[in-house]
């Protein structure tokens, strides 16, 4: 190998390289790094856990000195999808990028049953946020890059929000950083209940144009909701053991409402919502094809971090106690499921919120449910944000900020820009929170262009 990556595939105690290996158009190397569970201890007294991350060229450039980009991928507790070809972003961004895409330890419904309680596994929990994974960053950017040059990183949803810790924390390690839907809230405290309040009005917008488009849904959903309160203990059991109640079945708007092709997806599920009646007179059944299409919809069986952690990521200083519960409250009229049914009302789906009730429904949740009650208390979180850094921030940064965002609140991002001095918005409907998969190359070229002087200022 020559240039700047003639090191990077020695291996060291901390790191081990991989062999390279392909997949069409690509050529890929697995690195894993043995990182620091807690960097507020001594190295050496800290427990240990693993950092992967994949380095990703085109086919005929791994002897090549290229500049590297890291990938932040959105969640939090989701990994990065595994490259299959040399497409969409990918393939813009290794046209001048070597890529690595970072997945920790894995964290999963029966690796964390390994831990003896619920406080064991809270206190663990603590340090899976994104000032530690910027301290994870810049570990394997000291040591991948045998010239620890600056690199450029895109943060998509909440690896935006890791984006934005990074120009807080540690801006020497950034030579430039594009934002795709993931622009967070910088309030001090905890900001969920702000950015709850803020979601409602997208949320029931949204409900209203699936609707609009889908019309004959509203008495579909009627009649789910009536069968589900009317059967035993208002729910039916899960394939997994868990249960769907009217409030379960609302969750589904978590993903079908902010997605491309959410809408779609979600009408298509309803349409195979009740076993056909075979024998005359038989009771009306919910498919086994549609609960396990729910359980499945919401991904908590393979990632039950992201229920675990989300309202965390959201605190400095405080804690979340619930903010979507409590914030829920004040809408209850209006989410009431069983009331919308029997009024003839539209039943509103939910958007990006957590209760703690799911952890009771949802199978694969009930074990943490403690843990997540201990984190949810927790008040001494440590800062994710420092205003005054970003204030003065000198790294370029280009944003994507999408207007009709049921993530990220378009007013709670455009509050946080005007807060990063330097940062250049893309301000656009043409897309949902999934624009840079969704987009091909076209949001990832854009917001390069608007560094790189291809779409100057004006």
């Amino acid at each position: 190998m020559a240039g700047a990556n003639a090191a990077a595939g020695k291996s060291s105690p901390e790191h081990v390289a991989g062999e390279w290996y392909s997949v069409p158009e690509l050529r890929l190397r697995d690195h894993r790094f043995t990182v620091p569970l807690d960097y507020s201890l001594d190295r050496s007294a800290s427990p240990k856990i693993s950092v992967f991350a994949r380095e990703v060229v085109s086919v005929g450039k791994e002897e090549e000195s290229l500049p590297y980009l890291l990938y932040l991928q959105g969640g939090p507790g989701f990994e990065c999808p595994r490259p299959t070809e040399s497409s969409g972003w990918i393939h813009k961004a290794c046209e001048e990028f070597r890529r690595g895409t970072g997945l920790s330890t894995p964290l999963t419904a029966s690796s964390m049953l390994q831990m003896k309680s619920a406080e064991d596994l809270a206190d663990y929990l603590k340090h899976f946020r994104a000032d530690n994974i910027v301290n994870d960053a810049e570990f394997v950017r000291l040591r991948i890059d045998p010239d620890a040059k600056p690199w450029t990183v895109l943060g998509q949803s909440y690896g935006g929000f890791c984006a934005v810790t990074y120009l807080s924390f540690a801006p020497q390690g950034l030579k430039q950083v594009l934002l795709t839907g993931g622009t967070p809230p910088l309030g001090n405290g905890c900001t969920a209940d702000s950015v709850y309040k803020a979601c409602f009005e997208q949320i029931i917008c949204q409900n209203e144009k699936y609707y609009k488009r889908f019309p004959q849904d509203i008495e579909i959903v009627h009649e789910i909701v009536n069968h589900l309160a009317q059967s035993e203990g208002g729910r039916v059991l899960l394939p997994s053991g868990g249960i769907l109640s009217p409030k379960g079945l609302q969750t589904l708007g978590l993903s079908g409402l902010g997605s491309s092709a959410g809408f779609e997806r979600l009408h298509y599920m309803f349409e195979r919502v009740w076993d056909p009646v075979i024998i005359p007179g038989a009771r009306k059944r919910i498919s086994y094809y549609f609960l396990n299409a729910v359980e499945k919809w919401l991904d908590f069986e393979t990632n039950p971090l992201y229920a675990i952690m989300h309202e965390s990521i959201y605190c400095q200083g405080a804690s979340s106690r619930w903010s979507a519960q409590r914030t829920m409250a004040e809408n209850e009229d209006k989410f009431d499921a069983i009331r919308a049914a029997k009024e003839g009302r539209p039943v509103l789906f939910m958007g990006e919120m957590i209760f703690p009730w799911m952890f009771d429904e949802i199978h694969a949740l009930r074990p943490f449910k403690d843990a997540a009650h201990l984190l949810a208390e927790k008040k001494d979180w440590p800062p994710l944000y420092n205003v005054v850094a970003l204030n003065n921030n000198k790294v370029p940064v280009a944003a994507a900020v999408y207007y009709e965002d049921l993530y990220v609140n378009f007013k709670v991002a455009m509050e946080t820009a005007s807060q990063i001095a330097g940062i250049r918005l893309w301000i656009t409907n043409e897309y949902m929170h999934s624009g840079l998969r969704d987009g091909g190359g076209q949001v990832f070229d854009h917001l390069m262009g608007m560094l790189n002087g291809k779409k100057p200022l004006f």
